[in-house]
């Protein structure tokens, strides 16, 4: 997210399309998206499902801290800022995910998709529960 800068300082002409030069702007900065989003935890989520979200939004926020692909940082930023907005409106619950946005991924997220789905489901055996037998 080094190039987030640049990305806002852009011309039309640099960035190949009038939309994609507005839709950058209207993002906010990583550093301010993350913060807003862990405060939107703090404020709506119960304390079990908050040391998740919150756990899962840092590990995200530092997985995709030195991309330089600015469609990956705008598609990135994008998500977790209608996630927020989502959560600060309460219109979460219940809300299944856009099956074009399964299609888009990869089997890794998919994978990790499980995975969170599975730690929400079984809150008590997450952690250490991969060494039992």
């Amino acid at each position: 997210m080094r190039i987030f800068s640049r990305l806002l300082m852009a011309t039309p002409a640099t960035m190949g399309s009038k939309s994609s030069l507005s839709e950058a702007l209207a993002l906010l900065p990583p550093l301010q998206l993350y913060r807003r989003v862990l405060r939107v935890h703090r404020k709506k989520l119960d304390p079990e499902m908050r040391i998740l979200g919150d756990g899962y939004v840092k590990s995200e926020f530092r997985a995709h801290r030195n991309v330089d692909n600015p469609l990956h940082i705008i598609g990135f930023l994008t998500e977790w800022q209608l996630y927020a907005q989502k959560l600060e409106g309460n219109n979460w619950e219940g809300d299944k995910l856009d099956k074009s946005k399964m299609d888009k991924m990869s089997d890794q997220q998919i994978g990790q998709l499980y995975e969170l789905m599975q730690a929400i489901q079984n809150p008590k055996d997450s952690g250490d529960g991969e060494g039992k037998a």
